[in-house]
């Protein structure tokens, strides 16, 4: 399971080094503040993440998620 990537991290295809695209799927557990106006829209005010899982990162130029690793940023 790929780790997200952090202020000195970032993702990278070791297969055909890919820095800047990625296909993310994750599964989350919020709580969240609904406002509803009157005639009954909502929308949402205040969301807090109570959980997250990375279920995989795959690589949009070549396709391989067996090669995605976190790799230090160059500005880090």
């Amino acid at each position: 399971m790929p780790e997200l990537p952090d202020e000195s991290h970032r993702w990278r295809c070791g297969g055909c080094g890919n820095l800047t695209r990625f296909d993310v799927t994750r599964t989350r557990r919020t709580a969240e503040f609904w406002h509803l106006d009157l005639p009954g829209e909502p929308k949402v005010e205040e969301a807090e993440v109570l959980a997250e899982t990375v279920e995989s990162v795959r690589c949009r130029w070549c396709g391989r998620d067996d090669a995605i690793e976190l790799v230090a940023r160059a500005d880090a």
